[in-house]
C-alpha cells in the first residue's frame, strides 16, 4: 500500500499569512476553557495565535472584520498586534491556542478598545 491508499484524509483547515515575518523559535500550546457566556472582549497578542475550538462556541471577530460564530471543529487565527474580540458562548467552550513564539517570548495579552 502506498500512502496515497492509506485509509485518510487530509484537509487544509487554515492557511493564513503570519504577518509580521518572524522567527519561530517555540509554540507553546494551551488548553483554554472559558465558562458559558465569558466576555474576554477586545485583546491584542504579542505574537500570532491560531487555534482550533474543541467545544462550545465562541463569538470571533478581528478588527475590521465580520463577527463569526465558531463551534467545535472549527480553527482560528488572531494576528500579531490586531485587535480581536474572543467571547465563550451560552455554553461556554474550551480550545486549543498555539502561540508561536520568538527565542526568549513568552505569550502576553493587553485589552485593548476598538
Amino acid at each position: 500500500m502506498t500512502i496515497d491508499q492509506a485509509p485518510l484524509s487530509r484537509e487544509v483547515l487554515l492557511d493564513v499569512p503570519v504577518l509580521p515575518v518572524k522567527p519561530t523559535a517555540r509554540v507553546e500550546v494551551r488548553r483554554i476553557t472559558m465558562q458559558p457566556g465569558f466576555a474576554a472582549g477586545w485583546h491584542v497578542h504579542n505574537c500570532p495565535v491560531v487555534g482550533s475550538v474543541l467545544d462550545g462556541t465562541v463569538r470571533y471577530q478581528v478588527e475590521g472584520g465580520d463577527e463569526v460564530l465558531l463551534t467545535a471543529g472549527e480553527v482560528f487565527h488572531e494576528p500579531e498586534g490586531v485587535p480581536v474580540r474572543f467571547d465563550a458562548g451560552e455554553e461556554g467552550t474550551t480550545f486549543l491556542a498555539y502561540f508561536l513564539l520568538a527565542d526568549g517570548e513568552e505569550p502576553e495579552i493587553a485589552l485593548t478598545e476598538v
